[in-house]
């Protein structure tokens, strides 16, 4: 199934908002598809191309420094968080 680019823009939104709720803890990509409802690897795919927009940011390492083989925690970057947050007031 294909998503418009208008209805990805909508999750993207989503994700968005939900990563400004829980800012500044980074969270792994299951945990915000599970909060948002849609599968894995669409979010993962919407994540990456936040993160080519400079949107958010991508954790590879755990909170003792090593690498994770195949997970991934997120967060809001500086920029983006700024801006949202003076949307929101």
């Amino acid at each position: 199934m294909k998503l418009s680019d208008k209805k990805k823009e909508k999750i993207s939104e989503q994700i968005l908002a939900y990563l400004y709720g829980v800012n500044p803890r980074p969270t792994f990509t299951s945990h915000i598809a599970e909060e948002i409802v849609r599968d894995d690897e669409m979010v993962k795919q919407l994540l990456q191309n936040m993160k080519k927009k400079g949107l958010v940011l991508e954790i590879k390492k755990n909170p003792k420094g090593k690498d994770y083989s195949k997970r991934s925690r997120w967060t809001l970057s500086e920029q983006a968080y700024k801006i949202y947050k003076d949307k929101q007031q």
